[in-house]
């Protein structure tokens, strides 16, 4: 399993950024992040994490080198960091964001 950890309810956060002028509101972990890796590994999973960009490889390497139990890796990444794809809300799937202001175009049939 991937757990990309940002610290933040990310959804949350991101609606809060995009669509309220960054009205960020109940959506930090002030009390800390929980150990995910901590609470996995006491469920007889192996776990660990991964806060640096230049181990991502490393840590899908090793990862995928169990093969008896589940794995979590715990991705650390910037709070500011955004979730694509999103559909906003009030809308249709074909309203679909990829990125910021970004959507997709689609072949009719």
């Amino acid at each position: 399993m991937a757990l990309i950890d940002n610290s933040v309810l990310g959804m949350v956060r991101q609606w809060q950024t995009l669509f309220w002028d960054k009205h960020h509101s109940a959506s930090e972990y002030r009390q800390g992040t929980p150990d995910y890796a901590g609470l996995a590994r006491s469920l007889g999973c192996v776990a660990f994490r991964c806060d640096d960009p230049a181990g991502v490889e490393d840590a899908i390497l090793r990862a995928n080198a169990v093969t008896d139990r589940p794995v979590l890796v715990d991705f650390v990444v910037s709070g500011d960091e955004l979730v694509w794809p999103m559909v906003p809300s009030g809308t249709s799937n074909d309203d679909i964001l990829v990125a910021r202001d970004t959507r997709p175009e689609f072949d009719v049939d």
